[in-house]
């Protein structure tokens, strides 16, 4: 077989460049005007670049296994825009897969794009139904790291405007100039880059806008002292990423702001509360809940991979050793800390530390109750941490049979958005800065030996658990999308 030129590789790659440009302004407007998202596999892809989405695209071919490219998901895109869609979340890649899967099979019966499109998606084509009657109103508590990027993560979501909106960040008070501090801090991140948009502000009424969202800062020194429906926000969402309350009394206090309603906590909760991992455990939140909390980024990236692990081969007992960035917690250099080790130097230094990841998981998957350790070493990088799960399963496996169960369960499964897959035989933790799965499992490193298992699961223990967090605001607020395909 003769081998393409270099020639043909250009040409190959521009015209696929070619066909992304065209998409783009589509899925801006169908997002942007009837607030319907286009995802590939997950990955959603409004508001992002040419090469991420041809990378989403390479993403398919490489762990799906299959040819789609952008020659296939274009025209499938061109005929799904020309339908009636409002409110839902469609995943371009599978309808693409499918619709290939069809010609394939169908051979000369096979319906052309625009038919095909219609009919899979007849369920949707003409529905324009909110997925909540009225639009939530959010507030952040603080503004610090994970603060910061869930106003990113917010601000990228407000679509319409009809569904959810960021209203207001609350902090203590500053010197004179904070506004303008806390903006560079909010548009110029050192670990996840610039903010992907346009960000004004208005000092005299302090306010930041972002991407056309006003955020109004509201100074404080307590939860008490706000007013939310001062600013014209009622029925508020609280999001508290301070950590300085968690357990049910402290978040409470939340509550006795006027035009509060609601709080999530992104800490583990303490007590009665509700520690919920996405996709997991959610299905615990009632109507009636007005506070639950978000467990750990460490929890959230390990009970989805345990809880599968369990119903498929039974897990006998396990350790988990957590290998995590350095957090704003610890000291720079040498100095006084109320906790064991902590106080060297996070920069010199891998700090042996506790983690309470593993017991809390138990809240998330109480069949693993008494059966897990867990430990961590914080080792001298600000982002991406790793899971190592040390397993005795109760079946025998191997690592081809562990690998491709969890290959599946990450395209395949209504736990495609907490778990993720890389075959990539170098990665490395700044790979995966950025991602927004709980957890990305990384095949090459399995082994397995019988029942004896070692997986090893990287996640942005900043940006992949805002996301997590994320997940639970729109389910805290009522929201029900439309999907394609169907959840499970």
């Amino acid at each position: 077989m003769e081998r393409p030129s270099v020639e043909d590789y250009f040409s190959d790659w521009k015209q696929r460049e070619a066909l992304v440009q065209e998409m783009i302004p589509v899925i801006g407007r169908l997002f942007s005007q009837r607030n319907v998202g286009i995802f590939i596999y997950g990955r959603p892809l409004h508001n992002r670049s040419v090469t991420f989405i041809m990378k989403s695209h390479r993403f398919v071919r490489q762990v799906e296994r299959n040819e789609m490219s952008e020659f296939e998901s274009h025209p499938v895109l061109m005929a799904l825009a020309k339908l009636d869609l409002w409110h839902a979340q469609i995943d371009l890649g599978k309808l693409t897969v499918k619709f290939m899967e069809h010609l394939q099979t169908a051979g000369d019966k096979a319906q052309d794009v625009d038919s095909f499109v219609a009919e899979e998606l007849a369920y949707l084509d003409g529905v324009n139904e909110k997925p909540v009657p009225k639009c939530q109103d959010v507030v952040l508590y603080g503004f610090g790291r994970i603060g910061r990027l869930m106003a990113r993560l917010l601000v990228e979501r407000t679509s319409t405007g009809e569904v959810m909106r960021l209203r207001a960040v609350v902090v203590r008070p500053g010197r004179e100039g904070d506004l303008v501090k806390r903006a560079s801090l909010f548009t110029n991140d050192s670990v996840h880059g610039t903010f992907q948009g346009t960000l004004r502000i208005d000092e005299e009424r302090n306010v930041l806008i972002a991407n056309g969202n006003e955020l109004q800062f509201i100074y404080a020194n307590s939860p008490e002292e706000v007013d939310y429906t001062a600013y014209g926000i009622s029925d508020a969402l609280v999001i508290d990423n301070t950590g300085a309350w968690r357990d049910r009394e402290g978040l409470s206090r939340h509550l006795n702001s006027k035009g509060a309603a609601k709080v999530i906590l992104t800490a583990p909760g303490k007590g009665d509360l509700k520690n919920i991992v996405y996709g997991i455990n959610d299905d615990q939140i009632g109507e009636g809940d007005d506070i639950i909390t978000a467990a750990s980024c460490t929890t959230n990236a390990i009970a989805p991979v345990l809880k599968v692990i369990n119903d498929k081969f039974g897990i006998d007992h396990g350790h988990i050793e957590t290998v995590h960035a350095y957090t704003n917690d610890q000291n720079l250099i040498d100095n006084y800390h109320k906790g064991d080790r902590r106080g060297r130097s996070a920069a010199l230094n891998m700090v042996l530390t506790e983690t309470g990841a593993a017991k809390a998981v138990v809240k998330a998957v109480p069949e693993l109750e008494g059966k897990l350790t867990g430990n961590a070493v914080r080792v001298p990088i600000p982002n991406v941490s790793m899971a190592i799960m040390t397993l005795t399963l109760k079946q025998e496996s191997s690592k081809d049979e562990l690998n491709e169960f969890l290959r599946k369960i990450a395209l395949h499964s209504d736990l495609q958005n907490q778990i993720s897959y890389t075959q990539s035989p170098d990665a490395v933790s700044t790979d995966f800065v950025g991602t927004r799965e709980a957890c990305v499992v990384d095949s090459n490193a399995t082994i397995c030996d019988g029942k004896h298992c070692v997986l090893y699961l990287w996640y942005d223990n900043e940006f992949g658990y805002c996301c997590q967090v994320g997940r639970m605001v729109y389910k805290m607020a009522g929201v029900s999308y439309k999907y394609y395909p169907i959840e499970p």
